[in-house]
């Protein structure tokens, strides 16, 4: 029996990324998203999604790109992580692939240092190589741990004008 990873592959600048499919909830088009105070950079803010409060987290930012140009094609990736929806912006979603088990390398030490670690290893599909990343240890690290017990996130962005605005009442 040929055993085979069923991911879903997404596009970030020129890279080919990809989650396992047992991750992913849904892939939606971006909608309006509020902006949260205080948020890390790569914190886009919240979402509804169909009545429920979802985090968006601009996912070109977290993994380092140097030039994030929103555009039609923008997907958010919904995944589950600890109970809770969360978003991923990519530049875009394409496709189901199905890798070899055999044709799958574990990660090098390269990726194991710093904020690499969610990096579970290199598919190879049709010469080309895909980023293969693990959710959990993604999410973890980006700050979306629950905080019910008092927790906080201390990195920080500077708020928008109209950010400050409003928190100050609006006057």
């Amino acid at each position: 029996m040929h055993r085979e990873l069923h991911i879903v592959g997404f596009q970030i600048g020129r890279e080919t990324y990809g989650v396992p499919i047992t991750s992913l909830h849904e892939i939606v088009r971006v909608p309006e998203i509020t902006a949260v105070p205080d948020a890390p950079d790569y914190m886009e803010g919240v979402i509804n999604l169909r009545g429920k409060i979802v985090s968006v987290i601009d996912l070109r930012k977290r993994l380092g790109a140097k030039e994030v140009v929103p555009g039609r094609r923008n997907r958010i990736l919904v995944v589950e992580h600890n109970g809770r929806l969360c978003g991923l912006m990519v530049d875009s979603a394409s496709e189901v692939l199905k890798v070899p088990m055999s044709d799958i390398e574990p990660s090098s030490a390269v990726f194991q240092d710093g904020r690499l670690n969610c990096v579970t290893g290199l598919g190879k599909y049709r010469g080309r190589l895909i980023v293969l990343l693990d959710m959990a240890k993604l999410l973890e690290y980006s700050g979306l741990r629950q905080t019910s017990e008092g927790g906080e996130n201390t990195a920080s962005r500077p708020a928008s004008a109209g950010e400050s605005h409003r928190a100050a009442g609006g006057r």
